[in-house]
């Protein structure tokens, strides 16, 4: 017998899954934050864990996007196509409607903004993962790895580079497909392409993402007790994105999702607990 996916989500702040679970299995990590539940627009991030909708932006202005500290709200009634959800931003509305499928779950967007309206997406998807977790992805794959990452060198840091591109799993000679123990490091990469698949022991879960005429990568955040300075924790972050960069103020012509002439933008987002593996 199948096991389906169980999604919950927090509509009244920010949209967060706030639980993603495959039988007895939690996959999302979460931190008790009690300053989330009274956020508003222009307020620092608090990491609350789950898997946030990070756009139009990850990192830079505003730090995980605009749509974290907004309420949401739910139209309609759920039906075969799932129940809309939405949350309106100054520059863009996002809708997503999520539904179950015999082996995971489907999260279908349009954002809907002015033609030529430029945004990062991200499903910001922070994982309970144990030290034998393994990220599998196209191997070869072009991968984009963060200045976080120099202290894994065994060279400085190129002066200036916003990212250094090397293959999936060992852009930098550095095996990032492993999340291991802590050991203080926090490194951010980018991994060209939109599947992916992380097995825990037994355990697996795979992402895809799917768009027509945009960038697809999935993000990855191993953060193994590197970040934030001074109080750091362990939080291992596995995320499908519309674009190539944590930052829209880096990206370049090729590395944001563009809005059409239509003014929208569809996407899905697959979700199973079965292996998927590029």
């Amino acid at each position: 017998m199948t096991v389906p996916l169980d999604v919950v989500t927090d509509l009244a702040h920010g949209g967060r899954w706030t639980s993603l679970r495959h039988g007895g299995r939690e996959w999302l990590w979460r931190r008790d934050s009690p300053a989330r539940r009274d956020v508003a627009p222009g307020d620092a991030f608090v990491d609350a864990g789950g898997l946030e909708e990070c756009v139009p932006t990850v990192r830079g202005t505003p730090d995980h996007g605009d749509a974290w500290c907004r309420p949401w709200t739910r139209d309609g009634d759920a039906d075969g196509e799932g129940v809309a959800e939405t949350v309106r931003c100054e520059r863009f509305t996002l809708t997503r409607r999520l539904r179950g499928t015999a082996d995971g779950v489907e999260a279908d967007y349009v954002l809907a903004a002015d033609a030529g309206f430029r945004f990062l997406w991200a499903a910001h998807a922070l994982l309970d993962l144990s030290e034998e977790a393994v990220l599998r992805a196209h191997e070869g794959a072009p991968t984009r790895v963060f200045p976080e990452a120099a202290p894994l060198l065994n060279r400085p840091w190129p002066d200036g580079a916003p990212w250094v591109t090397g293959p999936w799993p060992t852009p930098l000679g550095v095996r990032l497909d492993r999340f291991g123990p802590d050991d203080g490091t926090a490194v951010g990469a980018v991994v060209d392409g939109g599947r992916c698949c992380v097995h825990d022991g037994p355990d697996r879960l795979a992402f895809a993402v799917e768009a027509e005429d945009q960038p697809l990568s999935v993000a990855l955040w191993r953060n193994l007790g590197g970040f934030p300075a001074g109080r750091p924790y362990r939080s291992t972050g596995v995320e499908p994105m519309l674009g190539r960069v944590f930052d829209l103020a880096d990206a370049g012509p090729d590395d944001a999702a563009r809005v059409p002439a239509t003014g929208e933008v569809r996407w899905r987002l697959t979700v199973t607990a079965d292996c998927r593996c590029p």
